[in-house]
């Protein structure tokens, strides 16, 4: 499909039937590992190779803070983002651990927290310091959020220059559940009552909060559901502009893409609302600084997979919105947990899933090696 001078390719469909021999030729019966034999699969169609290797892997855990937070719709402060960062940036937070063992690089990216000093082990791409009150003015400018999805771009490109085989992504900014529920209720064209869960633990008080903030937001600002920048702008937040651009990049570098809770959900379906439009698609590209691609530079790109094809799931978020989303973007999760942590949580524990069916794809155990008669589809 053309848009413009930007052509969505199919993914490669032959390494995805190369993928499924091989699963079939494995000493088990056929399918018995489910949604991950689809992931495995899903993954050689990306890269267009069936011989799925992820071993390195980099997560990302964008970091931003948010005006909204002054209303009461958070049990927090600011300085909480501050403190997670840091604690990521020196592989001592919840996320480090998590993580440990797994040889995935965890990088934090200030692409908007509040002024801080400088963090060892954070990256600063800060585009401002927080966004402004959402219930009151725009989160941003227009043009301070497509330089935050840019940068998310540009991260997911440097990575593959590196040789990276899969990006993980997460989030850390307190107060971000109250944009991510505004941004998917403009764009699902669904209530903020239906939207909006309790975040990290909100009283019945805050909720109540939380929930008329959004609506203000929604109804002083005005977001235009057509536009998804304008969206993001309006009512979103800085790292959830980034994680767009992250889903964007995936598609353009061939590169898969594992997704964590509600906040990386909504940001996806951003990118992909802004794929669907060539003139978004170019205003965000002109100025990708880290590309050496011709056609980046000049705010065009001659190919790309579609975004939604590059998205990997990793669980169903405790959040009430993830629902939505999820069945948005076509996605089903490996993992129903009730999980809600953030920082790229449910996408380091999916990855070891995936992990464990890659040692039997990657293994000699088939059926002519034990010398059995193969399984065949019964119907």
């Amino acid at each position: 499909m053309e848009s413009g001078r930007c052509q969505i390719i199919s993914l490669n469909e032959e390494a995805r039937k190369a993928s499924y021999a091989h699963w079939d030729s494995l000493a088990k019966p056929l399918g018995s590992l489910g949604m991950l034999e689809d992931v495995v699969a899903q993954i050689a169609a990306i890269t267009g190779n069936p011989d799925v290797r992820l071993d390195r892997r980099t997560l990302f855990v964008l970091c931003g803070d948010h005006g909204v937070i002054g209303n009461g719709v958070t049990q927090t402060g600011a300085s909480v983002t501050a403190a997670v960062a840091k604690a990521i940036g020196e592989s001592t937070s919840t996320i480090s651990y998590l993580a440990a063992g797994q040889n995935i690089d965890v990088i934090p990216v200030d692409v908007g927290m509040l002024p801080h000093p400088d963090f060892p082990g954070v990256q600063n791409r800060n585009v401002r310091p927080g966004t402004a009150d959402l219930s009151k003015e725009p989160a941003m400018t227009r043009e301070e959020c497509v330089q935050a999805i840019r940068t998310g771009i540009d991260l997911v490109w440097e990575e593959k220059k590196k040789g990276t085989q899969i990006v993980l992504t997460g989030e850390m900014g307190i107060g971000n559940t109250t944009a991510t529920s505004a941004v998917g209720s403009v764009l699902l064209a669904k209530e903020p009552v239906e939207m909006t869960g309790r975040g990290s633990g909100l009283s019945s008080d805050g909720l109540a909060k939380k929930i008329a903030c959004i609506k203000q937001g929604i109804a002083c600002n005005k977001p235009n559901p057509d536009d998804a920048i304008d969206v993001l702008s309006k009512v979103g937040g800085l790292e959830l502009a980034g994680l767009c651009g992250l889903y964007l990049g995936g598609a353009i570098c061939r590169m898969p893409i594992l997704l964590d809770g509600v906040i990386t959900l909504a940001a996806a379906l951003c990118a992909v609302r802004i794929q669907e439009k060539p003139e978004l698609v170019k205003e965000v590209l002109l100025g990708c600084t880290s590309a050496d691609r011709e056609d980046l530079r000049e705010g065009s790109c001659a190919v790309m997979l579609s975004v939604r094809d590059v998205l990997l799931a990793s669980h169903m978020s405790a959040e009430p919105s993830t629902r939505y989303l999820m069945e948005t973007l076509g996605l089903s999760a490996p993992i129903n947990a009730g999980l809600r942590l953030g920082e790229g949580s449910g996408a380091v524990a999916a990855l070891l899933l995936i992990d464990m069916a890659l040692r039997e794809y990657q293994s000699a155990h088939t059926f002519d090696v034990l010398g059995i008669e193969a399984y065949t589809p019964q119907g």
